[in-house]
């Protein structure tokens, strides 16, 4: 068990090396690809290589929301359905399902909501760097 919200199960696709990190590629289904930079050695002990089967591992609070598909560096950009919207006094708990029976949960300010112009039934992009996922095997 873990705390963080977004655990997406996937089949590595591609790892490749560098002298001290390096970056998985895990398919999610669906077209959906999540990149992960971690270290080798992390690499090493999870015996990661194409096709085993692994979870990604993303706290809610690296999720970043925008209102469309963006250029940007993140390589992780999931795109669907806002499900829901919990909202607080100064940020929101943002729910957003993506094909394939992804969801993915991020936690933003009332104010991006508001600005992003946000709701429930809308479409959303979820933003992850490649920095902050883990792997779990």
């Amino acid at each position: 068990m873990i705390s963080a919200r977004n655990q997406i199960k996937g089949i590595v696709k591609e790892v490749k090396e560098g002298a001290v990190n390096g970056i998985v590629k895990v398919d999610a289904g669906n077209g959906n690809t999540i990149s992960a930079t971690i270290s080798m050695e992390s690499i090493k002990e999870l015996g990661l290589t194409a096709g085993k089967e692994v979870t990604a591992i993303i706290k809610a609070t690296s999720v970043m929301m925008a209102n469309s598909k963006l250029k940007l560096s993140a390589r992780n950009q999931l795109s669907g359905k806002v499900v829901s919207i919990q909202e607080g006094a100064v940020n929101a708990i943002v729910k957003l399902d993506v094909d394939g029976g992804i969801g993915i949960t991020s936690t933003i300010s009332m104010e991006a909501v508001k600005e992003l112009g946000l709701t429930v039934g809308g479409e959303a992009t979820a933003i992850i760097k490649a920095t902050s996922v883990m792997i779990s095997a």
